[in-house]
């Protein structure tokens, strides 16, 4: 069976030992995830330090409908990994085979076949196997007759618990800042901006539109101050919307629309975008007047200008 899923920046190889290695689903990669590939690294010493996660989430395998709305994409999970002190990264393939092997055949494929580990460091509560069978104490016995140290290690930071379902109850309810204060970082979404209806460039605040994807955890409707992120790091800052445009009929779906404040010129069609939610400005309104839209417009700029610090 295919053990890794060939991702950019987690190639589907095997990696050269000795190394330390962490397991986790490491969605949102939160400031938990961080204090954990923190304490991988430690234990690394000159080893080499290696991230392992998994796509799908093991829940949308065994109950799709309870799988719960991602943070980032599989290629920022990695990126992101990377960023936090991971030297390699591997997204397991994870199928209904896999879920069936016992702890010892995936400790056996994974972590010594695969990976060739000195130490392994988990998360608290880690569970791994079939029928969740595996604990922290199996794994430090398959470490003792394999030659492996295995560790435990908190999800927390500066005495405070973090956890990616915490992080999706911020997002869900707008708390854009509190969301940052578990991730470390704005909660973001990314995709290709794609051409809308130019009404708001008719009304003299064009915007860059990113389709909602529904698997991911997106903010709920109203307006944000946010940066934007271009693919070469470039952040513009910008006042946007979630939601269904409601002074407007006919408009169907829902759509991410960034205004990037006083660049009416800017053209980012076809290119790749990161939109960081940094506060909540206000709900969605349906306005009776086109004036009264654009006045409001106006002072959803200004607070947003704020909101950033600009």
């Amino acid at each position: 069976m295919v053990i890794w899923k060939a991702v950019d920046g987690a190639p589907a190889t095997t990696v050269p030992g000795p190394s330390a290695v962490t397991i986790g689903n490491f969605d949102g990669v939160h400031l938990g995830h961080q204090s954990l590939l923190a304490a991988t690294r430690a234990a690394a010493g000159d080893a080499t330090t290696v991230a392992i996660t998994f796509d799908p989430h093991p829940v949308a395998i065994f109950a799709p409908e309870r799988a719960p709305k991602r943070l980032t994409t599989v290629e920022r999970r990695i990126e992101l990994l990377h960023q936090h002190g991971a030297d390699h990264v591997r997204v397991l393939n994870f199928t209904p085979e896999m879920a069936s092997w016992s702890p010892d055949e995936f400790v056996r494929a994974v972590i010594l076949d695969q990976c060739h580990a000195k130490a392994v460091v988990v998360g608290e509560g880690f569970r791994y196997g079939s029928r969740a069978s595996g604990s922290i104490e199996t794994l430090q016995e398959s470490g003792r007759q394999n030659g492996f140290t295995a560790a435990e290690s908190a999800l927390a930071g500066d005495g405070v618990a973090f956890s990616s379902t915490r992080a999706r109850e911020a997002v869900a309810a707008g708390e854009m800042e509190r969301a940052a204060e578990i991730l470390g970082r704005p909660h973001e979404v990314e995709g290709i901006v794609v051409e809308g209806d130019r009404r708001g460039r008719e009304l003299g605040f064009p915007t860059a539109n990113v389709p909602v994807d529904d698997s991911y955890a997106v903010p709920p409707d109203g307006v944000y101050a946010a940066w934007l992120v271009l693919a070469d790091g470039t952040r513009l800052p910008a006042a946007t919307s979630i939601g269904t445009n409601p002074t407007f009929e006919g408009v169907i779906g829902r759509r991410v629309e960034s205004y990037v404040l006083d660049r009416e010129d800017l053209d980012l069609y076809g290119r790749s975008v990161r939109v960081e939610f940094v506060a909540r400005l206000r709900e969605m309104v349906a306005y009776e007047s086109l004036e009264a839209l654009v006045e409001q417009m106006h002072r959803d700029v200004t607070a947003a200008r704020a909101a950033l610090r600009l």
